[in-house]
């Protein structure tokens, strides 16, 4: 298959899927992109995600690692519904994930999951997520990997 083979409208679907989503919703995730074996979805910073408390100062609010691993999570087993049968109806669940935290995160997040393969039962994907750092630049702030089993009709 090709970046072409995505049905037409899956990056549609799925940003209704997440908008009907409690919890995705409520952190504001966005589909950025998706292609047959990549997915950007994003959630935009807001105090609500990070781990600042009244009377913390003047310390700038980060962004609580629990989001990341969200992203890490969703986006991995996300990019691997284009290898399923049939995409908008199968499955897939997470079997183990892996996050590493490299740096704090003080604004918006992209995860940018890339699938690693997908096997007759099991899927394996890699994630990036990266926000803005104090320097202006957008720096990785978590990795991870995901393995998800893979329910085809």
């Amino acid at each position: 298959m090709s970046d072409a083979d995505v049905p037409d409208g899956m990056t549609e679907l799925l940003q209704r899927f997440i908008d009907d989503h409690g919890y995705l919703s409520w952190l504001g995730t966005t589909v950025e992109s998706m292609t047959h074996d990549t997915l950007v979805l994003s959630v935009p910073f807001d105090e609500k995600l990070s781990n600042s408390r009244p009377g913390d100062g003047d310390d700038p609010a980060q962004v609580h690692g629990g989001i990341a691993a969200t992203l890490i999570d969703t986006a991995g087993g996300i990019a691997l519904r284009p290898h399923l049968d049939d995409p908008l109806n199968g499955g897939v669940a997470t079997i183990n994930l892996n996050v590493n935290y490299l740096r704090p995160a003080g604004g918006d997040l992209t995860a940018t999951a890339a699938v690693v393969r997908a096997g007759s039962s099991v899927g394996v994907s890699t994630v990036t997520v990266e926000s803005e750092a104090p320097d202006g630049e957008s720096k990785p702030v978590a990795t991870g990997q995901g393995a998800y089993r893979l329910f085809r009709s």
